[in-house]
């Protein structure tokens, strides 16, 4: 165990005993927050430990991710960040991502893009509401906030054998695509220049009236 090497991001009150510990043990650990009192306020006990926004997919790289054997996410509090930390952390190449998790809906939207593993360390609050739409191409949509949710949409029939970078969505319509699923497949390692195809659902996160405005159109 401790040879594997760790990366915790989000530094409250769970994420840093989570660090402490492993540290501790003699484990390699990464620690990163956004807020810089906060990693002031620890890194006297951490090695390693970095101010830094881990939803950019360029800290990212420059944080090396790709090399760390497992992540803890433990920013349960803002659920788009989590999304898009554990998406971001699944395409580098992270072979265990563990995200910490508020209520049980969010942890089956967190292994949707990618999680490995959800923990419940504050179980304490009901599920939050669902809300599936059955029209306008969404298959499936879910609340991560109240105006920001994800969402399945099918593949339109005119984008059929185009590339995502050909369509340009995030610019075009204000959506991020962070997976595709085709059956029972959800591929987070997304390549933007192959060919989407008529089966295939996309997992996108975006403002909930740009969702509903594009699928107006």
């Amino acid at each position: 165990m401790i040879n594997k090497s760790y990366a915790v991001l989000g530094l409250g009150r769970y994420g840093s005993a989570v660090a402490r510990e492993l540290s501790k043990s003699g484990a390699e650990v990464l620690a990163v927050d956004i807020n810089e009192k906060v990693v002031n306020a620890v890194a006297s006990e951490l090695p390693i430990c970095k101010c830094a926004n881990i939803t950019d997919p360029e800290v990212i790289k420059q944080l090396g991710i790709s090399n760390v054997d497992v992540v803890v996410i433990a920013m349960a509090g803002n659920l788009e960040a989590t999304v898009m930390a554990i998406t971001l952390c699944k395409e580098a190449g992270v072979k265990t991502v563990i995200a910490k998790c508020a209520e049980e809906m969010h942890g089956k939207i967190f292994k949707r893009v990618g999680a490995d593993k959800v923990v419940f360390p504050e179980n304490e609050s009901g599920n939050r509401l669902a809300k599936n739409l059955l029209s306008s191409g969404f298959v499936d949509m879910m609340e991560l906030s109240s105006d920001v949710s994800i969402v399945e949409l099918e593949v339109k029939n005119e984008w059929v054998g185009k590339t995502l970078i050909e369509l340009n969505v995030r610019k075009k319509y204000g959506i991020n695509v962070v997976a595709i699923r085709k059956g029972l497949n959800i591929q987070v390692n997304i390549d933007p220049e192959a060919p989407l195809e008529s089966d295939m659902k996309l997992v996108v996160i975006a403002n909930t009236a740009k969702l509903i405005k594009f699928t107006e159109k």
